[in-house]
């Protein structure tokens, strides 16, 4: 399976998704849109919308979703199996306060 995820570097939903791939042992392009302009305008035209997290799993793009929503997919579609191993992250959440305040000092980049 060919995976594609458009995260940020920090962000509570991008960790999210982070740990369901690790969850599931999956390898995938994890693609900076914060960093990376150029992935950030693929993402958009890929999705047809701006907010992230979107990961495309051979070719079927999942717009604006968390890590739980990611492996409900997976499941449904038999892509892969069930697993009794905790994700190491939230799967379902936004950054906490503490990771907000701690961004807030960090530089805003624009495109």
């Amino acid at each position: 399976m060919k995976i594609n995820a458009y995260l940020k570097p920090q962000c509570g939903w991008s960790m999210g998704v982070r740990a369901i791939m690790d969850k599931y042992g999956l390898e995938y392009q994890d693609l900076d849109i914060i960093n990376n302009p150029e992935i950030y305008a693929e993402m958009v035209e890929k999705s047809g919308q701006p907010l992230s997290p979107c990961v495309e799993l051979d070719g079927i793009m999942l717009a604006d979703v968390s890590g739980e929503e990611v492996e409900n997919y997976m499941l449904t579609n038999g892509l892969v199996q069930p697993s009794e191993k905790e994700a190491g992250a939230p799967t379902n959440a936004p950054c906490s306060d503490e990771e907000h305040a701690a961004q807030a000092s960090q530089a805003v980049r624009f495109f």
